[in-house]
Parts: C-alpha cells; sequence; structure tokens
C-alpha cells in the first residue's frame, strides 16, 4: 500500500470513528505501562542518528496513546526473536515492532486493533538491473534474500517468493531487521522484503541508495501485543480509535512517512 493510500486509509478509518472522538477515556491514574520494541524498524521505531535516543511512529503513537490514558510509558528494548514470548510472560506489557496479526501468534499473545496496514515489497539496491519482479528474483539460482526468522518478511519470501522451504539457502537470517538492510547495502544480499512503510523510510534516509520493485506480494495489519488476558487491551483501542477519529494518526504519519524522510 502506498504511503498515500495509508493516508486515504487513516482517513477513512477516522470518518467511520467520528463516535469515538470527545468519549471520555480510562484513567489510568498515572499508571506506569512496560513497553517493549526492537529499534531495527525504521520509520516505525529506531535510534535517532543525533541523539541515539528511540524514535519513530509508534514510539509517538503510542506515547500519545499513554497520555491520552492518563499513564507513562517504561521503553525497553528486546530483540525481535524473544519479544513475543517475553511479552506472553509478563517481562513485558506491550510490544510492538510491526508485528503482523495473525491466527498463529493470537495462540501466544493478545493483540490490539490494528493501527497500520501495509503490504510488502522488495527492497533491492539502486542500481539493481538482475530482475524487476518475485519471479525474476526466484528464476536466478545465484540471488540471495535477506530475513529474520519467524518474521512476516520470512515467510514472504519462503511462500510468495520462493519454493516454500524454509531451509532454503537462498534466504539468509540475521539477528536484526536492520543488519539485513545493511547486507543488501553491502552487496551480501540482493533484496530484502519489507512493508512500504518501512522501504519509504530507508529510501529516504538513504537517498541514491534503494528502490523498491515488482508489486505487492501480500497486505498486513500491525497491532500492540499484549500479555493475555490484559487489562490494557481495552483502553488502548478506545484511545486508539479516538486518535483516528480526530486526525492525530494522519498526522504521525505525515511526520514519518512524509516529514521525515524529506528531512534526511
Amino acid at each position: 500500500m502506498t504511503t498515500l493510500r495509508l493516508l486515504l486509509a487513516a482517513a477513512v478509518l477516522a470518518g467511520s470513528g467520528i463516535a469515538a472522538h470527545g468519549q471520555d477515556l480510562p484513567d489510568l491514574d498515572g499508571r506506569t505501562i512496560v513497553a517493549v520494541t526492537e529499534n531495527a524498524y525504521v520509520p516505525l521505531n529506531f535510534a535517532d542518528p543525533a541523539s541515539g535516543e528511540g524514535v519513530g511512529l509508534e514510539y509517538d503513537l503510542f506515547n500519545e496513546i499513554a497520555k491520552r490514558l492518563n499513564a507513562k510509558v517504561d521503553w525497553q528494548l528486546a530483540s525481535w526473536d524473544v519479544m513475543i514470548q517475553a511479552v506472553r510472560d509478563g517481562q513485558f506489557e506491550v510490544g510492538m515492532d510491526g508485528i503482523t496479526i495473525n491466527d498463529e501468534r493470537r495462540q501466544l499473545v493478545d493483540f490490539s486493533d490494528s493501527y497500520l496496514t501495509s503490504q510488502q515489497f522488495m527492497l533491492v539496491r539502486a542500481d539493481e538491473d538482475r530482475f524487476t519482479d518475485a519471479a525474476g528474483f526466484a528464476a536466478d539460482p545465484n540471488l540471495l534474500v535477506g530475513a529474520q526468522a519467524g518474521t512476516t518478511n520470512f515467510y514472504v519470501a519462503v511462500y510468495d517468493v520462493l519454493d516454500g522451504d524454509e531451509a532454503n539457502p537462498r534466504i539468509k537470517l540475521f539477528e536484526t531487521f536492520g543488519t539485513s538492510v545493511q547486507a543488501l547495502q553491502a552487496g551480501d544480499v540482493d533484496t530484502v522484503l519489507m512493508d512500504q512503510t518501512s522501504a519509504n523510510g530507508y529510501i529516504g534516509a538513504n537517498p541514491g541508495a534503494f528502490k523498491v520493485v515488482g508489486e505487492a506480494l501480500g497486505s498486513e495489519d500491525f497491532g500492540f501485543i499484549l500479555t493475555p488476558g490484559s487489562d490494557l487491551a481495552g483502553p488502548i483501542n478506545a484511545a486508539l480509535a479516538q486518535i483516528k477519529a480526530d486526525g492525530t494518526m494522519a498526522g504521525i504519519e505525515q511526520k514519518w512517512f512524509y516529514d521525515y524522510n524529506s528531512a534526511q
């Protein structure tokens, strides 16, 4: 989904959620919510190059949710491979890392309502001319894709680009999403799959380094993950609905999909 379509979708959601705007939200009475992310998923969550502080769309959005609920956020970091289990175990109350809502993960954690819808695309180096779509990539056995195990990007690479074999040697695994993009830039892999929003972030932050090729490979909805049975689900969803309804969400998207990119 293009960024413009994301903004239009946000406007539709806002229009359908007018009733949420102006409603009183739950008051969490200054409660501190322990939230976790990875800081490796531009522009959703990453370390600001100048300050080293965690920034991004998910930071802004969840901080706004907490503010409206009269709560504070204790931000923590964890790697993707342990995040879902750590939230399930109650080590953290809320997790976010561009996490796709799906039935398999619903068996482990609870999800908030979706806060973003995006699609998977192939990010490549700007001078890539050996393939222009997934079929062309799959046809060349020398081409490699970088991914994190267990992520949506990994499963799209396995089932929508290659042959369905999760042990395919053409899939090179990396500990973080950012490391896979670094490997792409260095020429160690030939594509990394990511949602359009993240692709826009990397293209904007690295002028002339990357481009997107081919058509969208699938659609996904992102949600916050919560410890099963969490009492935060209702308040977070109520605040999220209000944020969509009053235009704040569109402003956050504008900041990270357009303004941040153009400032780089």
